[in-house]
């Protein structure tokens, strides 16, 4: 797992460059989106690409690895992804 989500949506699961963070979203998104990219459903060409990884997943194998993503907390810092960001003011002009 680590070579393949990890490389795209980072080694913290907290997202990529255009690439969805996956650490602590809610676990019946992931399940939706993994059971889609399992029947070769996508919705853009971007996410096509998932495809090949979901279509051999089994029920338990998504259930495991939304699980851990959902549950996911930082090995180094004991932290889980926050995405509490809030803007503040004119944007520094």
């Amino acid at each position: 797992m680590s070579k393949s989500c990890f490389s795209c949506h980072g080694n913290k699961a907290n997202g990529m460059h255009n690439y969805p963070r996956l650490a602590n979203r809610a676990k019946g998104f992931l399940t939706y989106k993994l059971n889609r990219f399992r029947d070769r459903l996508s919705d853009n060409q971007q996410q096509e690409m998932m495809i090949a990884y979901a279509v051999g997943l089994s029920d338990a194998d998504i259930d495991n690895l939304t699980t851990f993503f959902a549950e996911y907390v930082d090995e180094d810092s004991g932290e889980r992804y926050d995405d509490s960001y809030e803007e503040h003011g004119d944007g520094g002009s």
